[in-house]
């Protein structure tokens, strides 16, 4: 098996709770918020620590962004419920998280060659013009990587550390195979 390394860089978690907020009321009352209902119905309230930032909508409902941990996105959320207390809105349900996205970043410690894997492999976009990344997706587990010839990478789709581990696995195979087959024409 080939060393790999990830990161967690960002998770998008969503919960409800359960109960509707006066998105006028917080942001006349918080500072730390971004409120413009003509441009978007949510309202955005940026946490200090650890540094997040969670949309807001009238009906309770959240999605959280910018934290690196599940353990992080639970500490949003109880920020979020304090900030709420102070307008009046008691949450007393312990929210449901729900993970919708998990962006991480490593190496598989290979350098890659991505004109032959864009070839090689099946679900492939790569125009070097435009950028220099080979964009590969994966139906199962469902994720999508970005690979750079100096075998970094990007890997988002993902809902849990079992899924980012699962897909990279499998992105290590199919590599594998495909520079096995490269060389076995040669």
């Amino acid at each position: 098996m080939t060393d790999t390394s990830l990161k967690i860089q960002n998770i998008v978690a969503t919960t409800a709770l359960g109960k509707p907020i006066s998105l006028t009321k917080l942001a006349r009352t918080q500072g730390n918020t971004e409120y413009n209902p003509e441009r978007f119905p949510g309202l955005v309230l940026r946490i200090q620590k650890p540094k997040s930032a969670v949309l807001v909508f009238s009906s309770g409902k959240l999605v959280c962004t910018g934290t690196k941990s599940i353990a992080q996105v639970k500490e949003v959320i109880q920020s979020v419920i304090r900030q709420l207390k102070r307008i009046n809105v008691k949450i007393t349900d312990k929210p449901k998280i729900e993970v919708q996205n998990i962006v991480a970043s490593g190496s598989i410690n290979m350098s890659l060659n991505l004109n032959i894997l864009a070839l090689e492999l099946e679900n492939t976009e790569y125009e070097p013009e435009q950028f220099p990344g080979l964009v590969y997706k994966l139906i199962e587990p469902n994720t999508t990587f970005l690979l750079f010839s100096n075998g970094k990478l990007v890997c988002t789709g993902t809902k849990n550390r079992q899924q980012l581990d699962e897909s990279m696995t499998q992105l290590i195979k199919n590599v594998k195979a495909a520079t096995k087959r490269i060389n076995a024409r040669k």
